[in-house]
């Protein structure tokens, strides 16, 4: 499948979306995420992470075997 082009206005306004957040916006993203969560989606976010890192484990201590 042939990959698509986006317009050239797009482009720019993408382009400038990054300019302002800029590096700041990756190391605010989680805290700010998670001051905007309810407590439910807190514990949904943290009931997915733990099962990822448990999937991992079991996987290395299979290899390990």
């Amino acid at each position: 499948m042939a990959k698509r082009k986006i317009s050239a206005e797009l482009s720019e306004y993408f382009s400038q979306i990054g300019r302002k957040g800029g590096k700041r916006g990756g190391p605010l993203g989680g805290k700010r995420s998670l001051e905007t969560m309810t407590p439910e989606e807190r514990t949904a976010r943290a009931k997915k992470a733990a099962a990822a890192s448990a999937k991992v484990r079991s996987k290395a201590a299979k290899k390990g075997k």
